[in-house]
């Protein structure tokens, strides 16, 4: 391990204390995991401390537990991950924090924080469906306004019996039964006439 990973680790420590539920370096990276109530607030501290300095957000992604490792996952199903940079200090983390309701997923958002959460934030909503409460605009955004459903979820249905398509005399996103029966291709096998025989040549 690194000293400036050691550091940030330690620093890490003193200032969030308790309310650290974990925090993992591996591989280079450091991730720590705060609760749901405390999200905010362990943010806006990382972003403002002097002594971490994380102005600039990079990514935030949702995540379903739902059938994660080979043992079971008998934690909570949906977890946000906010990676964050600090160009003044040239260090980076995770962090990670789950909704305490898997049925309703809601956490803070962080746009507050970082305005370039926005997007992130409606992403991990339109595909995993948790919810950020304080978004300023909270919609989809890479799916049908009219979709039923969240992609991302792993109880998503692969198939199903509706298809979409674009109408252009409703000038919108239409659902129909799927009009092509499912169909099972058998590849056609084609040999020489005289195929494996020994002797021949």
């Amino acid at each position: 391990m690194s000293a400036k990973l050691e550091r940030l680790s330690q620093t890490l420590r003193d200032v969030f204390g308790d309310r650290l539920q974990s925090l993992v370096l591996d591989r280079g990276e450091v991730t720590i995991e705060v609760a749901a109530r405390d999200y905010l607030r362990v943010a806006r501290t990382l972003r403002n401390h002097a002594d971490l300095h994380f102005e600039q957000l990079i990514d935030i992604s949702g995540l379903d537990y739902s059938t994660y490792g080979n043992e079971g996952w008998a934690g909570r199903r949906f977890a946000s991950v906010a990676h964050l940079t600090s160009v003044k200090q040239n260090w980076r983390v995770r962090l990670r924090t789950f909704a305490e309701d898997d049925d309703f997923p809601v956490l803070d958002s962080v746009v507050e924080i970082w305005p370039s959460a926005n997007w992130f934030e409606r992403e991990s909503f339109d595909l995993y469906g948790i919810m950020y409460a304080g978004h300023p605009d909270l919609r989809r955004i890479l799916t049908d306004y009219g979709f039923v459903g969240h992609p991302f979820r792993k109880d998503f249905p692969v198939s199903g019996y509706v298809e979409m398509r674009y109408d252009p005399e409703q000038g919108r996103v239409v659902y129909q039964p799927v009009t092509i029966e499912p169909r099972e291709n058998t590849p056609r096998i084609v040999r020489e006439e005289n195929y494996g025989d020994v002797g021949n040549g």
